[in-house]
């Protein structure tokens, strides 16, 4: 106590339930975050241990829900060992929080080991798989897959875009936004993933064409919307260019289950085809005409070029023959092979 160590062991009587709570209630996260932590911790984890008192909980007993949650029983499915290690990271975080307010003297999060998944490496899509989509959805979503395969936007802000973002004569769209949409809750303007989203892309002459003919055939009407981007939330009318045929925003689920899904069965493309496939098309593009790592970063908004790296670096083309090439330029040179001979390398 002297010290200012001391740790009331009253304090660890409360439920993981109630302490994990309080901290999802006070955390600075973006609506998808918290929605996305919310229901991880409803059916992932507090089933298990949500009723504990977070005291109490060893170390064994989180290896042992890490176990229950990649194997099946009990009417429940594995989870993938990506699902998992983003669930235990919440997790961790809520015993850390827990540890700092001396709630607990340590976490339980020491040393457990977490599945591992198989190696995933990006396959982008063919051209013809695009144009497939292209022609087999409906007329009133083709702007938006081209936008997509042209761009590389997230969905989220493709289905956001605005008319003002785009600049029809200098041919750029100015990434500022997306649309966010939350369960049970009006969809919002709110500002892209990371700041390095925020960008400003080149818009390609297939792109204008098709943006260009979409506005004439489909003219967007202004929807009143909650706009979270800026300092503080303002509610505004919206004219977002890709709405349903009433003019409401896009939803991904409704999307997914109601346009997306059938263009990809009309153009026979397999069912783990996604919108963001489109995005990896097109990074693939950029970097198959020599874009450099930092160009495909800004393009796509990525927060870092690792992160670009991590995700696209075996697209890049191999450069065993470039070094060959290299090296015989010099060393197999007549000039520079007698060099060495005599020694006088400089």
């Amino acid at each position: 106590m002297l010290r200012g160590t001391y740790v009331d062991p009253r304090a660890g009587r409360v439920t993981f339930r109630d302490y994990a709570e309080r901290w999802r209630s006070i955390q600075v996260h973006r609506p998808t975050t918290r929605a996305q932590i919310e229901t991880h911790l409803r059916r992932n984890v507090y089933p298990y241990l949500g009723d504990r008192p977070i005291g109490s909980i060893r170390r064994s007993e989180v290896q042992a829900w890490i176990r229950r949650l990649v194997t099946t029983g009990e009417g429940r499915r594995a989870l993938a060992p990506s699902t998992v290690e983003v669930v235990y990271r919440y997790v961790v975080a809520v015993f850390r929080s827990a540890v700092a307010d001396r709630v607990i003297v340590t976490s339980p999060c020491v040393d457990v080991r977490l599945p591992k998944g198989k190696p995933w490496r990006v396959e982008p899509i063919s051209t013809d798989a695009v144009m497939g989509l292209v022609d087999a959805v409906e007329p009133r979503y083709r702007a938006l897959i081209v936008l997509g395969a042209g761009t590389g936007l997230r969905q989220g802000e493709a289905v956001g875009v605005e008319l003002d973002q785009v600049d029809f004569l200098r041919r750029t769209l100015d990434v500022r936004q997306q649309l966010v949409v939350v369960a049970r809750e009006e969809p919002k303007v709110a500002p892209p993933k990371t700041a390095g989203s925020y960008r400003m892309v080149p818009l390609p002459r297939i792109v204008v064409d098709a943006l260009a003919a979409h506005v004439a055939e489909f003219p967007p009407a202004a929807v009143e919307l909650e706009d979270v981007s800026g300092p503080e939330p303002v509610r505004r009318p919206v004219r977002l260019l890709f709405t349903t045929p009433d003019g409401r925003p896009l939803r991904r689920t409704s999307f997914s289950a109601g346009v997306w899904q059938k263009a990809r069965a009309g153009a026979g493309l397999p069912d783990s085809v996604t919108f963001h496939d489109l995005r990896h098309y097109y990074a693939s593009l950029l970097i198959r005409h020599n874009e450099s790592v930092k160009v495909v970063q800004a393009r796509l908004g990525h927060a870092s070029a690792a992160e670009t790296l991590d995700t696209y670096s075996h697209l890049w083309p191999d450069s065993e023959d470039r070094t060959r090439i290299a090296v015989d330029s010099v060393l197999g040179a007549e000039p520079a092979a007698d060099s060495m001979r005599t020694g006088d390398v400089r």
